[in-house]
């Protein structure tokens, strides 16, 4: 076991997240690990107590506890498995020297957390092509969601990757089935969201509650969240296909807003009920026969201005697999739609 430790941030430290920090400093200890150092108050900055997530800046001073022994060295590099590494260079949809967007499988976690040993970001390994440090996360996609998700190749482009998901200057447009049909067909949904705490150890089953918007203010840790979405094509009463655009970006915002206004996500069985069938008219996340049971919620795509070129990216990502099937078998062609289909309705 090491000391207790006081580590100053240094210059190319700042501007990022404490436990992205704390795994690029101290790699073998794992990120469940850190988020209960910092609950406990073992890990400081500044002297101050700290969530996992704060951000930290030049100059400041991390306290650090004591920790085992290093498993590896820090510049040693996490095998890989040849299929493993083939699915993650697939899956690359753009790739340059400060960046690289991939079409996550879904379910694929985005990180490691209880019981997550396999997620993109370890896998992320495969992705270095010829660099030294491998990608970097900027932004989160849930484990079941497929879809465009980027990854800053150095550490200047995460940095304003970050700040871009943080002020809003991206534009991310989500595909979902849902059940029933959305009345209007163009709308926006502006239902606060609140966590509440699951059941068991672990806190498995946490998720999350919507609050009307007028109570927003009166709910203790409630935050506002914004949705629009339009409805592509639908099967009468039983099905829709729809785009979302999350305004605001909050944990499991989409799914929790369709559930909220009785359409959820087909295949949603946190938010839809895993044993509820959608016999129309809304409700139910199932449609069973050949349909899959598998969340129907794809980030189809990003647009954004290059962290270091200035130069406008355009990034879509297909359709996985279960939800070509889906497409499919009700006749809804990917190609009849255009990359922003808010921009055509309104």
């Amino acid at each position: 076991m090491s000391g207790v430790q006081q580590i100053k941030v240094s210059a190319d430290e700042g501007e990022q997240r404490l436990d992205r920090w704390f795994r690029r400093r101290f790699p073998h200890v794992p990120q469940g690990r850190v988020e209960k150092m910092c609950r406990k108050g073992e890990v400081r900055v500044d002297g101050g107590r700290v969530k996992a997530s704060s951000r930290i800046e030049v100059g400041q001073t991390v306290r650090v506890p004591p920790l085992p022994a290093h498993a590896a060295p820090k510049s040693a590099r996490i095998e890989i498995s040849k299929s493993d590494t083939e699915m993650m260079q697939k899956a690359v949809l753009y790739r340059d020297d400060h960046l690289i967007a991939i079409n996550k499988p879904p379910g694929l976690p985005t990180q490691g957390g209880s019981k997550q040993t396999r997620h993109i970001d370890g896998l992320a390994e495969a992705l270095r092509f010829g660099l030294e440090d491998k990608p970097r996360l900027v932004h989160r996609l849930d484990k079941d969601t497929s879809g465009v998700l980027l990854l800053a190749r150095t550490r200047m482009a995460a940095s304003a990757l970050t700040e871009a998901f943080r002020h809003r200057d991206t534009r991310k447009i989500y595909w979902a089935a849902v059940a029933g049909a959305p009345m209007p067909k163009m709308g926006t949904i502006r239902f606060g969201l609140v966590k509440a705490p699951g059941h068991g150890k672990g806190g498995e089953g946490e998720k999350m509650h919507a609050v009307h918007p007028r109570d927003v203010e009166n709910t203790p840790d409630a935050k506002r969240a914004t949705t629009d979405y339009a409805v592509l094509s639908s099967l009468g009463g039983r099905t829709s296909w729809v785009a979302m655009v999350p305004i605001t970006g909050r944990t499991h915002q989409l799914r929790a807003h369709m559930a909220e206004i009785g359409l959820p996500i087909i295949g949603d069985g946190k938010y839809g009920g895993s044993g509820l069938v959608n016999l129309g008219d809304g409700w139910g996340a199932q449609l069973g026969g050949e349909i899959s049971r598998k969340l129907h919620l794809h980030a189809r795509h990003i647009s954004l201005e290059h962290p270091i070129t200035g130069a406008h990216l355009n990034i879509t990502a297909p359709l996985p697999e279960h939800m070509q099937r889906t497409w499919g078998f009700f006749d809804w062609n990917a190609a009849d739609e255009p990359v922003d289909p808010f921009e055509e309705l309104e």
